[in-house]
């Protein structure tokens, strides 16, 4: 999923400006899991931007939604009826996808309230942590299911790279080496044979060359 975070109540504030009635719109998908755009969170939000300006003399007024998701044109058109005249800007409760979304749709200002982080899932409660650098060339598996791009600091295609000491890296202790990880997972699985082979380059023109990237499945498409 995406992982994302709020941004600091005085910086979205800013972003916000002189603006006196806002549309804030929560997303139900990632950025709810990850505890940072949900319905409560838009809420909290909202309440927390309403009690500072008025204790600022400058009130703020709040119509509060939240989609289904925000990175669908389907969820979206949904907004239509809360997207009034008297609406000065859309503050944005998703990832960067989200926003762009609310933006080519709706012929009004589009504030972020997050910063989207990375590609990723809980490690623990409360615990986000990447796992996937969206390459568009998955090799997982020939390592066992452990991405060498992200887990491993240098993002070593043919590890381990030798710093490593005790199963952990050397460029941040607190970070297990990614290669010792793919050694004990391939041993226990039988498949060390296939880390004798030698992985060519990657080629990272999958990755972001070339403009943004898009799946079509035309077996699902709508004429």
């Amino acid at each position: 999923m995406i992982v994302a975070e709020q941004k600091p109540l005085a910086e979205i504030d800013k972003l916000i400006g002189e603006a006196k009635k806002i549309l804030v719109v929560g997303c139900g998908g990632c950025v709810t899991v990850c505890l940072a755009g949900g319905e409560k969170e838009v809420g909290i939000l909202a309440a927390a931007l309403r009690i500072k300006r008025k204790k600022e003399g400058n009130p703020l007024e709040t119509v509060e939604v939240t989609l289904t998701r925000q990175c669908d044109p389907e969820y979206v058109q949904q907004l239509e009826k809360y997207v009034t005249d008297d609406v000065d800007l859309i503050l944005s409760l998703a990832c960067g996808v989200g926003v762009q979304y609310l933006a080519e749709r709706y012929n009004k200002w589009v504030v972020p309230a997050l910063n989207t982080k990375f590609a990723g899932g809980s490690i623990q409660h409360g615990v986000w942590e990447e796992r996937c650098g969206l390459c568009g060339e998955c090799i997982l598996y020939k390592t066992g299911g452990i991405c060498p791009i992200i887990r491993c600091s240098k993002s070593i295609l043919n590890g381990p790279c030798g710093g490593s000491q005790n199963g952990r890296c050397e460029v941040n202790k607190d970070t297990p080496c990614a290669w010792q990880l793919i050694y004990d997972r391939m041993k226990a699985l039988g498949k060390l044979d296939l880390l004798l082979e030698i992985q060519p380059p990657k080629d990272w023109s999958y990755a972001r060359d070339g403009g943004p990237r898009k799946v079509v499945r035309e077996d699902v498409m709508i004429e």
